[in-house]
């Protein structure tokens, strides 16, 4: 008849938290450094994320409201070649335009266009407050991707930052727990020695 052998447990590691003879005041303040350090990392990451996400949120909308579309109408014909230039270069010529806002005031101004575009070719502007062209907002899906992102990264980094102060105070507390070892061996070791006939 084989006997089974008895099935291994796992240890619960909240040794730190149970009174034991064992314990000492430096294991229950890393305990309690772990489990801080945890729910600052998933709280303040959360919190800061979601602050983040929110004021890129207000400042898209914000912008939003700020701009606004007009149909604007080339004035002359674009030029056919775009200029050489190093760097960034989307294809796209200047070319004057104009159009008339809501209150019957004509504008004029500059925009991109394609190459050779003729002239008396409506487009769309956006333009501020004050009637000066300026790029458009970003889409309703772009704001969400960015606002997302956004919250996302700070979210991460808000975690990472916290987790490594608190494994930074883990490892002082390490070390100190080390040093309070060898001071306390400089004192035990002798008579341990001398109990043991010197092997130890």
């Amino acid at each position: 008849m084989t006997r089974t052998p008895p099935e291994a447990i796992t240890p619960i590691r909240l040794w730190r938290w149970r009174r034991n003879p064992l314990r000492r005041r430096g294991d229950l303040v890393e305990a309690w450094v772990v489990l801080l350090t945890w729910i600052f990392v998933v709280l303040g990451g959360a919190l800061a994320g979601w602050a983040a996400a929110s004021s890129v949120d207000s400042s898209l909308s914000a912008r939003r409201d700020q701009v606004h579309q007009v149909r604007a109408v080339l004035t002359g014909p674009a030029p056919k070649t775009p200029p050489s230039r190093g760097g960034y270069d989307d294809e796209r010529v200047w070319a004057k335009v104009r159009w008339t806002d809501g209150k019957g005031a004509v504008h004029t101004d500059r925009a991109k266009v394609s190459p050779g575009t003729p002239a008396g070719t409506t487009l769309d502007l956006w333009t501020d407050g004050s009637g000066r062209t300026v790029p458009p907002p970003a889409s309703m899906a772009e704001a969400m991707l960015q606002t997302v992102l956004t919250g996302v990264l700070v979210a991460q980094i808000t975690g990472t930052v916290v987790w490594a102060s608190g494994r930074l105070a883990c490892n002082s507390l390490v070390r100190r727990r080390i040093a309070e070892w060898d001071e306390e061996w400089k004192r035990v070791g002798p008579e341990w020695r001398r109990l043991s006939g010197g092997r130890g």
